[in-house]
C-alpha cells in the first residue's frame, strides 16, 4: 500500500536524523576540485531541510490527538460491529493510523518539539464524549451506522486539517504527511459513504 510504504520510508529517514554522535561521519559535497571536509551524520541530518514554522508543529500535535481518537472508536469495533466490512474497515483505519501517529511523533524528537498544549476541542471532526459514549453502548446495526457517521465526519476534519498545513506550513516532511492523509482519508470516505446505504 502506497500510504504504508510512505510512512515507513519516513519512519525510517526520521530515525536517521536522530543518528549518535558516533555514527560513521559523512564526505560533504563541496566544488570541483575543492576539499570535501567530513561531518558528522547528526550535522547532516537537517541539510536542505525548511525547519519546521508555527503550523507545521501545531498541524502534528493536533492531528497526534486526532488520530488517537479515531483509534479509539475503531478499538470497538470488533465487539459491537455486525457488518464485516466495517469491522474491515476499522481494522484498515487501525493499520495506517498507527505507524502515521509514531512517524508524527518521531518529527516531533527530531525537532525536539514537546507535545503542545492547544486546545483540541475545537479541531474538526472531533466527537464529544457523549458521541463516543454513544458509540460504545451501541450495537449491531446500530454501532455500523454510528460509527460509519462519525468516522466519515472525522476523515473530514482531518482532511481540512491537513489541506490547511499544506498552505501554511513549511516543513516537506509535514507536507509528505498530510498528503498522505489526504490521499487515505479520501478513499475511506468514499468507501464509507458507499456502504452506508446499504446497512
Amino acid at each position: 500500500m502506497r500510504t504504508g510504504v510512505a510512512v515507513i520510508a519516513l519512519v525510517v529517514a526520521l530515525a536517521g536524523c536522530t543518528a549518535e554522535p558516533e555514527s560513521a561521519p559523512l564526505i560533504a559535497p563541496d566544488t570541483p576540485g575543492g576539499s570535501a571536509p567530513t561531518i558528522a551524520a547528526s550535522e547532516a541530518s537537517g541539510a536542505g531541510q525548511t525547519p519546521p514554522n508555527d503550523a507545521d508543529r501545531q498541524y502534528v500535535a493536533m492531528m497526534i490527538v486526532h488520530h488517537e481518537q479515531a483509534l479509539a472508536m475503531t478499538r470497538f469495533a470488533p465487539e459491537r460491529a455486525q457488518n464485516e466490512t466495517v469491522k474491515g474497515l476499522a481494522d484498515r483505519i487501525r493499520y495506517s493510523q498507527e505507524p502515521e501517529i509514531g512517524a508524527m511523533k518521531q518529527w516531533q524528537r527530531t525537532f525536539n518539539i514537546v507535545g503542545g498544549h492547544e486546545s483540541h476541542g475545537s479541531m474538526p471532526g472531533m466527537a464529544t464524549q457523549d458521541q463516543l459514549n454513544a458509540l460504545g453502548a451501541a450495537r449491531g446495526k446500530d454501532f455500523d451506522r454510528m460509527f460509519l457517521e462519525l468516522m466519515i465526519k472525522h476523515h473530514e476534519g482531518a482532511i481540512k486539517m491537513a489541506t490547511d498545513v499544506r498552505g501554511a506550513g513549511a516543513n516537506v516532511q509535514v507536507e509528505e504527511m498530510a498528503d498522505d492523509v489526504v490521499a487515505t482519508q479520501s478513499d475511506e470516505i468514499n468507501r464509507m459513504k458507499a456502504l452506508l446505504p446499504t446497512l
